[in-house]
């Protein structure tokens, strides 16, 4: 048999099946685990995200996370303590605000972890009731 010049190929050397059942035994426990924190979090705060205010219910319910406010995930006291209730964006905003400071790269955003967003003073629809009302001719 050839040589390749003593390089690797991806996938050479590994068990296909063990290698699917390694990843899905990572998921199912990474589920289990967020499961439990999950349902205790929803238990004890409001099921709106602590960010934007906005509120969940039945059917949009899987769109609210846990954020982690220490970012440690296997920090959970069970007074939810460390939690708190994030919709999708937030928590996403939340974790590139996080990775953005670690890298020490938060002076491009002109924020930190411990600042908030500036806030939002513009209002795209202000005039959009008038403008609807003397479009109809009212």
């Amino acid at each position: 048999m050839k040589k390749r010049g003593g390089a690797r190929r991806a996938g050479d050397g590994l068990d296909g099946g063990r290698l699917d059942a390694i990843v899905a035994k990572a998921h199912k426990d990474a589920d289990t685990r967020m499961r439990g924190y999950r349902e205790q979090s929803l238990r004890i705060h409001p099921k709106v995200c602590a960010r934007c205010g906005r509120e969940f219910d039945g059917a949009n319910l899987h769109e609210l996370t846990v954020h982690h406010k220490d970012h440690n995930h296997d920090n959970n006291p069970p007074d939810g303590s460390n939690w708190e209730n994030l919709c999708l964006y937030c928590h996403d905003w939340e974790h590139q605000k996080y990775s953005y400071a670690v890298k020490g790269a938060q002076a491009g955003f002109g924020l930190t972890t411990t600042q908030a967003a500036p806030e939002v003073t513009h209002n795209p629809f202000a005039a959009l009731k008038d403008a609807l009302a003397k479009k109809r001719g009212e």
